[in-house]
Order: C-alpha cells, then sequence, then structure tokens
C-alpha cells in the first residue's frame, strides 16, 4: 500500500509552501508519528509526520516552493508484493513480444508545453529550473521544469512520452500561454530485434526448438520496461543537496542566492504597509527607575508563586492596552471607506527568531494578569524558535509592540501591521543625565515611538496616547494591583 505525503492546506490566503528540510533521507524505513519534513509558507513553519508505516520516496528535494496539495513523496508500506508481481510479470510477458510491439514508435508528432494561466492578475512566469536536459527521453507525467510567478510556483508534468526539446532556458520570463518545450514522439530509432543465431543445419533440430532460448536482452530492451514507465524516476529529485547547491551562487566576491518564502513576504509586507498608510511617528522618553525598582522587589516572590519571571513587556503590554482604553481611536482601521472601532485588547508582540520576524498575538489583555502575560510571551518564544508558530497565533491583532532595545537599539521608526493603526516601538535602556526638580540626576531612560496610521489617527491623539503609555510606566505600581 502507497500513502501519500502532500502539502496540507494553511489558510486561505497560502497558496503555496517550501520544503524546507527533509528529517528523513529518500529510501529510509519511516514509522507513523515520526517528523518527515518542515515546511514553510509565507507565514509560519509546520512539520508534517508519517501517516503509516513503511520506505519513504522523496519527490521534491529541499529548497523547493511546490502549491498547496502538491505531492512531495509516498510512504511504501508492502513494497515487497509489488515488486514480486513485477518479476513475475516479465518472463511471462517476454515470449510474445515481437516485431508488431514495436510499430508503435512509426507514429510520429510532437507536443508542445506550454505555460499554464494561474489566475487573472498573473500574466509572465520565469523559467526557474529544468529537471531534465535537452534531447533527454521523458515519459509522460513526469516533472520536467519548475515554474514561477509572483505569487506561487509550479511543476509542469510531461505532456506525452517522447524526446524533450527545451525551447526556452533557465532563467527567462515568458507569457503566459508560451510553449517553453516540445515533446518528440517516435523520433527515437525503433529498438533493433536482433534474430536468433542460426548454427549449422545439424544443430537446429525440432527439439533444440522449443527450449531454444529468446533472442538477446537488447532485442526487447525497449518493451521490457513497459510497466515501469508508468512511474517516472525522480531519483534526481529526492536529494536534497544538488538542489541545496544550485541554489547558491558564489564567485568568490560575492553570493546569490534566492530570498526564502519568509523573506519575500516580509518584504512585501513592508513595502504595502508603506504605500497604504500615511504613517507617522511621534517621540517621547520614559524614565525606567520606578519599573526596574518594582521588578526588584517583587521579583523573588513572583517567581515562587508563578513559575516565570516578571519581565519588561508585561507592563508595556498593560500600559498599552490602559492607553487603548483612554484613546479608543488607535484600537480601529480603516477598510474601504469604513472605520471598524475594536472593542478588545489583543495584542501583538514582535518575536525575532533565525527564520524571520513573527508578531504572535496575546488575546484579551485587558482580562489578563501579568503572570499569564509573561506566560504567553514565553510560550510563543519557544514556539518561534521550534519553528511551530501557528497561523491562529498571528491574525486578528489591534496593536503591536516591537522591542527592538533587545538588540542594543537606541531609536527607531517602526512600520505598521496593516491592517492595525498604530505599532509602539520600545528601546534600549541607558544611564542619561536628565532634569528632576532643578537639579541633574542620572537615570535609566528609554525612547519610545509611537508610528501610526495619520489617515485615521490625528496628532493630538497619537501624542495622548504616548503620554499615556508613559505615565503608566513611571507609575507602575496601579497596573500591577490585579497581578
Amino acid at each position: 500500500m502507497t500513502t501519500d505525503v502532500k502539502i496540507p492546506a494553511s489558510g486561505e490566503s497560502v497558496t503555496s509552501a517550501n520544503v524546507a528540510r527533509w528529517h528523513k533521507k529518500n529510501g529510509d524505513l519511516v514509522r507513523t508519528g515520526e517528523v518527515l519534513v518542515t515546511l514553510e509558507t509565507d507565514k509560519v513553519s509546520t512539520e508534517l509526520e508519517a501517516s503509516s508505516d513503511g520506505s519513504l520516496e522523496i519527490l521534491v528535494g529541499e529548497g523547493e516552493e511546490v502549491a498547496i496539495g502538491t505531492l512531495i513523496a509516498r510512504i511504501q508500506s508492502d513494497s515487497s508484493p509489488k515488486s514480486t508481481a513485477a518479476v513475475a510479470v516479465a518472463p511471462a510477458a517476454l515470449p510474445v513480444v515481437s516485431a508488431p510491439e514495436f510499430s508503435s514508435q512509426s507514429n510520429t508528432g510532437s507536443v508542445n508545453l506550454i505555460v499554464p494561466a494561474s489566475g487573472e492578475s498573473i500574466t509572465s512566469a520565469n523559467v526557474a529550473s529544468w529537471r531534465r536536459n535537452d534531447g533527454d527521453s521523458v515519459v509522460q507525467g513526469e516533472v520536467l521544469v519548475m515554474i514561477e510567478t509572483d505569487k506561487v510556483s509550479n511543476e509542469l508534468e510531461s505532456p506525452a512520452t517522447g524526446r524533450l526539446k527545451i525551447l526556452v532556458p533557465e532563467g527567462e520570463e515568458v507569457s503566459i500561454g508560451t510553449a517553453i518545450a516540445r515533446i518528440e514522439i517516435g523520433v527515437a530509432p525503433a529498438p533493433e530485434i536482433r534474430p536468433v543465431p542460426v548454427s549449422p543445419p545439424a544443430a537446429v533440430a525440432p527439439a533444440p526448438l522449443k527450449s531454444a532460448p529468446l533472442p538477446s536482452p537488447p532485442a526487447v530492451a525497449a518493451p521490457a520496461p513497459a510497466a515501469q514507465s508508468l512511474k517516472p524516476d525522480f531519483t534526481a529529485l529526492s536529494t536534497p543537496q544538488p538542489r541545496e547547491a544550485s541554489a547558491v551562487i558564489s564567485d568568490g566576491r560575492t553570493t546569490r542566492r534566492k530570498m526564502s518564502m519568509l523573506r519575500r513576504k516580509i518584504a512585501t509586507h513592508l513595502v504595502n504597509a508603506q504605500q497604504t498608510a500615511a504613517i507617522l511617528t511621534t517621540f517621547n522618553e520614559v524614565d525606567m527607575s520606578a519599573v526596574m525598582d518594582l521588578r526588584k522587589s517583587v521579583q523573588d516572590e513572583f517567581v515562587k508563586k508563578h513559575g516565570v519571571k516578571l519581565g519588561f513587556m508585561s507592563f508595556f503590554i498593560k500600559a498599552v492596552t490602559q492607553a487603548l482604553k483612554d484613546v479608543p481611536s488607535i484600537n480601529g482601521r480603516i477598510e474601504g471607506n469604513d472605520v471598524i472601532q475594536n472593542h478588545f485588547y489583543d495584542i501583538g508582540v514582535a518575536i525575532g527568531s533565525e527564520k524571520g520576524l513573527f508578531v504572535p498575538v496575546i488575546r484579551d489583555t485587558d482580562q489578563k494578569s501579568f503572570a499569564q502575560l509573561e506566560k504567553d510571551i514565553l510560550d510563543y518564544a519557544t514556539k518561534a524558535r521550534d519553528g511551530k508558530i501557528t497561523i491562529d497565533d498571528l491574525q486578528g491583532g489591534v496593536f503591536s509592540v516591537s522591542n527592538g532595545g533587545t538588540y542594543g537599539s537606541l531609536l527607531s521608526t517602526p512600520i505598521l501591521n496593516p491592517p492595525q493603526s498604530g505599532i509602539l516601538g520600545m528601546h534600549t535602556i541607558q544611564q542619561r543625565p536628565v532634569a528632576l526638580n532643578g537639579q541633574v540626576v542620572i537615570r535609566p531612560m528609554m525612547y519610545l515611538a509611537l508610528s501610526y496610521d495619520h489617515r485615521l489617527v490625528d496628532g493630538k491623539e497619537a501624542v495622548t496616547f504616548l503620554i499615556r503609555i508613559k505615565e503608566c510606566l513611571e507609575s507602575p505600581a496601579r497596573l500591577m494591583l490585579e497581578m
């Protein structure tokens, strides 16, 4: 029995996925529940597990981007009966092979491989990589080429069995409907049928003719693999190393590699944010003395009671939640010609990882304690590190916070996370001289940056929002009453 391993659906807006890493090798024996492969979409990473025991046949190598639903591997759980049957059939078929079997090879002609339509807005595609060389013999259904549009990548299969004539080389961009290859049918020379060697007349007797061997193997070389030709040979595709090597090009001075799906999505998202919103940033600074003193005084008791440390992020989330209540216009978004006002408080927290930036959403922050907020943040950080952030984790936020101070950033202008209307940037804490009650003192200061959509939020509201956050952080005791 054969079990197919296909790319699962990951949400309505996700149309393709990247085969990031195979955890098993081609031909390995796998067991039900074992992790086979890590997939990356433009939003999240997921792991696919084996749904049955058997031998793994990898069809798509690492680094390939394929459409949702694409078959990327098979698990053969009872390959022995199949191979036995094939061996049994082959000898039985040999005696009936004769010249008429090859008469179909006289049919000549060609079939074009055409770039298919992939949506109304897609007018062209790029020939990314050929899986076969010009002049190779190919089998109907065998994957020949990977093409890429500005949205997805697709694999095109051979429409017929014959010889491949490549018309468009790799790297060329062509219009939808263009013929990029031709499959020439019947152009290969017909297999040569050798006559049975004739011995001197005395040796050719009726009895020996009965047991005389069939024509030598070369005479039936073409028809013998007929049963196998139904299944394309994906051996070249199943080994990740060649694809990985071809994905990086270096001349010693520079290195070129293809952007990951996640990085391409981030790039597109950020550019769209700049183009579709009137982004303005306002700044302020906050004295972190009170927060730092409070954390120090309750940290041991907090850890003993809740099992997690009290960090800075929970204070900022609580301060943002209070500011959204006081300045509700920022807790909204523009949708066409309408303004959607939110009456809930789901805050996105930017988390950096090796794979890129994720903004998972902490739900109902107005109803959660500091301890629960810290646990949620820790859970998301662990999931981001392990590549287990899901689509649901990233959806539905009304506002975002980003702590660039973790990396030492002194000041920045954060970019909105559409369709949200605001994002707060936190920065590194520095000991700086400030004037307090007519004296210059040294205090731990942090710059705050609020970027907002000026189409919906006026400057007065933005400044009021930022000052409200500053007030909450410089008098944090009341924020912790619900701890």
